[in-house]
């Protein structure tokens, strides 16, 4: 193989993944292990299994943790109703819920009050629309596609507003928001768009990268939504598309007759794997790496009090 790799920019960890794993480190640190973690801090396999071997332990229900013990809550954000159960077991909760998920869950609890119903824009069963729609009892559906918003049947529409999960495919989420402008033209929507700015980012780079290659590699998990949406839409462009979880995942008949090969990772994919895999190619044959140009990250989120003196969380793009 005489190929060339091709590196995206931005790629990997944005602020809010680069958060959430500080808080876990930072509390094994403070009140040693275990430190319990309610679901994937975010969703990587490499990232879990690191803070395991440090002492963190991942569970899915509350009642698997000891009365007292150090709760951390991911990156996607809990339910009202998971949030209360823990306050009421005593837990020392330290909440690393994406300050980005947590302006959707303040803007769905703003507008409830003010007599709001929602419609959801999501995957069904992803851990982050599960907590967004559990910031209510009721008032709120969820639709995954045009199709899904023509089946809705809502009375009361007069004061109606929508949000999103904030990893979705941009153009997806487009299409379904057109859905439902058409049918819901009084609906209200978020002043900024729900989908974050590191998921935009990374979409936005594909579009640049696909075109320019033959095949294009994503790095990331399978549970990770915003890695698949950047396979997804590598395909779409007509470019073939595959993730890898680890190094091991990547196989040399994907690069068969395809000597540009484009490489990016997910917002909770760290570096570290990137590298591993840049160095695999090389072995196959890769004979020269570049990285495209693309925006520089510099987004900054505080950490929770008392986790000792580092008062922000910080991630830039620039990985070079």
């Amino acid at each position: 193989m005489n190929a060339e790799v091709v590196l995206a920019e931005p790629r990997g960890f944005c602020a809010g993944v680069d958060r959430a794993i500080e808080i876990v480190e930072r509390a094994l640190q403070r009140f040693g292990a275990p430190i319990y973690v309610r679901h994937e801090i975010v969703h990587n396999t490499y990232v879990v299994a690191d803070l395991k071997r440090k002492g963190a332990i991942f569970i899915e229900e509350l009642d698997e943790v000891p009365v007292g013990a150090t709760l951390v809550f991911s990156a996607h954000g809990v339910s009202q109703a998971v949030r209360l159960q823990a306050q009421a077991r005593g837990f020392q909760i330290f909440d690393a819920t994406c300050p980005l998920v947590t302006k959707v869950h303040v803007e769905v609890a703003k507008l409830a009050r003010e007599g709001y119903r929602f419609i959801m824009v999501g995957h069904a069963g992803h851990p982050e629309v599960e907590g967004t729609m559990g910031q209510l009892s009721a008032g709120i559906d969820l639709v995954e596609s045009a199709d899904d918003v023509a089946r809705l049947n809502l009375d009361n529409v007069e004061k109606l507003a929508v949000v999103t999960q904030t990893t979705l495919s941009v153009d997806d989420a487009a299409e379904v928001l057109e859905a439902i402008r058409r049918r819901f033209p009084q609906v209200r929507e978020p002043k900024q768009q729900d989908i974050c700015y590191a998921t935009q980012n990374r979409q936005d780079a594909i579009k640049v990268l696909a075109p320019q290659v033959d095949v294009v590699i994503v790095v990331g998990s399978p549970t990770s939504s915003n890695s698949n949406r950047l396979r997804e839409l590598a395909e779409r462009l007509g470019t073939p598309g595959y993730m890898v979880d680890t190094v091991e995942d990547l196989q040399a008949e994907w690069l068969e007759g395809r000597p540009r090969i484009g490489l990016t990772a997910g917002a909770s994919a760290p570096e570290v794997l990137v590298q591993a895999v840049i160095q695999k190619l090389r072995l196959m044959g890769a004979v020269s790496i570049r990285s495209l140009s693309g925006v520089q990250e510099q987004v900054r989120f505080p950490l929770p009090l008392g986790l000792g003196d580092k008062s922000m969380a910080t991630v830039s793009a620039d990985r070079s």
